[in-house]
């Protein structure tokens, strides 16, 4: 992720926890994608969605079952939405759908 990803669509093969989390809010774009990593012990693998919430900034996750974790391409074209924060649902991200078809392609 570059230093300033502002109104860019990023979409990662990574966990949405806090860690990951920490890059998108630094470089602040439109909308983070991250794999859910199975949610995990006290939602580790969504917290960065309420982080990225908190500074404004729309974030979801792909399931686990969908996407395998690690590979962007394929939380991109196989991934199906599972957790959305109050800015993607803004957007019109939903739990249930694909992500590339939401995406427009």
């Amino acid at each position: 992720m570059t230093a300033d990803a502002r109104g860019a669509v990023v979409v990662s093969g990574s966990h949405g926890g806090t860690s990951a989390a920490r890059y998108a809010i630094a470089a602040r774009p439109l909308l983070t994608v991250f794999n859910d990593a199975g949610v995990g012990k006290d939602e580790a693998g969504i917290v960065g969605l309420a982080m990225l919430q908190a500074e404004g900034l729309a974030a979801l996750t792909v399931a686990h079952t969908s996407a395998r974790i690690g590979e962007a391409r394929s939380t991109l074209e196989d991934g199906i939405v599972a957790h959305v924060n109050a800015a993607a649902a803004a957007l019109g991200a939903r739990p249930g759908v694909r992500l590339r078809e939401w995406l427009g392609g």
